[in-house]
């Protein structure tokens, strides 16, 4: 028998496991789920669970509807906030068609194709990505629990029972935590995750959102991952850090020779161009709702100008100088993405424009550390010479549409769903009588 199913199998019946829930991914990255029994995942391992692929988003319409969720041993794991007894375990599931093919609209997938190209090049993509979110009284209307501040630790800090329970129970199905603290908007918190590689990272940001999710209903409050759920206060980021190592673990953006006093390798050079050149063609994936860029916009937040810089957290790539002479800390960390962001795709792109950047040689430009981006307007980051992140949906669509890399990178089938998809939602925005309008126009005009 397969070790693996074998640990399964045995665990499920050590543990009192009763209902095994597979999980996958629409494009947009909503959960899916169904449960199965124990006695099911020897047939589900071999043969695939069978689903009706039309009723999720992204998929494939009715008249080729029938898919199969293959479960993904590895992530096998018992989930800690159900009961003991009669006990609920989750593995995230691989998509394929009736012929045994890989789905060309499965995220997970995209992201494994990626990674597997990186592998042909001799590297792995390591990741560790910064999620912030808000706690709600309810999901009915952003009521804050507290008025705490960065790194608060004061009764300010309502939710520390929240972040703490929150992060037990994440260490308990095997992902573990860097730093969780109060950030800086009321009631706005942050749990950081241990960088691991892409997949394995993508698996656990979905867990996250849900464990997150579930323990803030077990405390009676709502927890949002929102990008922009406060006119007057911060934004949720999801931060990622990044890097490529070899097979061996040695973290290829390092190099202590390097002319330049960065330590930054020519492999991370070329990397950090690629993600500058190709920011704005996957800015649709990583802020991908029209309240995306309500964060995006707001200058003092994220800085949207297509820049880099070692301490200046005003550029959109930063290289973090904590601990500048250790190799396995040299890594780069991209600051436009959002929580609402489907990680896979997210994940996949990044990496795909690092890749590009490699591949093509492109030259970095220099670092900006001295000026303020977020005290910057874009008329004034443009007349200095920066080039912007999309201003709106809108836009990033149709610099997505245009975008060669995107198309590779994601397949026609998924490609072109967003485009459709996110230019209706924009054209539904737009035709949207907002409060904010009435209140300036009813009575005046």
């Amino acid at each position: 028998m397969n070790p693996e199913l074998d640990f399964v199998l045995k665990t499920i019946e050590g543990r009192d496991v009763h209902f095994v829930r597979l999980w996958f991914t629409d494009v947009l990255g909503a959960m899916k789920s169904f449960a199965v029994s124990p006695s099911e995942i020897e047939d589900a391992c071999t043969d695939g669970m069978g689903f009706d692929g039309s009723c999720v988003s992204g998929f494939n319409p009715v008249f080729e509807s029938d898919m199969l969720a293959f479960p993904d041993l590895s992530t096998f794991q018992v989930l800690p906030w159900r009961p003991s007894q009669d006990a609920v375990a989750r593995m995230f599931c691989d998509i394929r068609t009736p012929d045994g093919a890989a789905f060309d609209g499965d995220p997970r997938q995209v992201l494994r194709r990626m990674v597997d190209k990186a592998a042909e090049a001799g590297y792995v993509f390591n990741v560790g990505p910064e999620l912030e979110y808000y706690y709600f009284k309810d999901a009915r209307a952003p009521e804050v629990l507290d008025r705490g501040g960065y790194f608060d630790l004061t009764s300010l800090d309502y939710a520390s029972d929240l972040r703490r329970d929150t992060v037990l129970a994440l260490e308990k199905m095997g992902i573990p935590i860097e730093y969780s603290h109060h950030e800086s908007g009321p009631s706005q918190h942050e749990i950081d995750l241990r960088y691991t590689d892409a997949l394995s990272m993508a698996d656990a940001v979905m867990t996250y959102k849900l464990v997150v999710k579930e323990i803030a209903l077990k405390h009676g409050v709502h927890a949002s991952f929102m990008p922009k759920p406060l006119s007057d206060a911060p934004g949720n980021g999801m931060h990622v850090h990044q890097s490529l190592v070899d097979f061996e673990g040695n973290n290829l953006f390092y190099d202590s020779r390097d002319p330049s006093g960065c330590n930054l390798s020519e492999t991370a050079k070329h990397y950090i161009a690629g993600l500058l050149k190709y920011a704005p063609e996957f800015c649709l994936i990583t802020n991908q709702n029209v309240n995306s860029y309500k964060r995006l916009v707001d200058q003092r937040e994220v800085g949207s100008c297509i820049s880099w810089g070692h301490g200046n957290r005003s550029t959109l790539v930063r290289v973090p100088g904590y601990r500048p002479h250790r190799p396995d800390a040299c890594r780069v960390e991209l600051r436009s993405p959002d929580p609402a962001a489907n990680p896979y795709l997210a994940f996949a792109v990044m990496l795909a424009a690092g890749l590009a950047g490699i591949e093509e040689g492109l030259p970095l430009p220099d670092p900006i550390e001295d000026r303020n981006f977020f005290a910057c307007t874009r008329e004034g980051a443009r007349e200095g010479g920066c080039e912007l992140l999309p201003f709106n949906l809108g836009e990033a669509v149709d610099r997505f549409e245009a975008s060669n890399l995107m198309k590779r990178t994601l397949g026609e089938h998924i490609h072109s769903y967003l485009v459709r998809t996110k230019r209706a939602e924009w054209m539904d925005y737009l035709r949207h009588v907002s409060q904010w309008e009435l209140d300036h126009y009813l009575a005046v005009l």
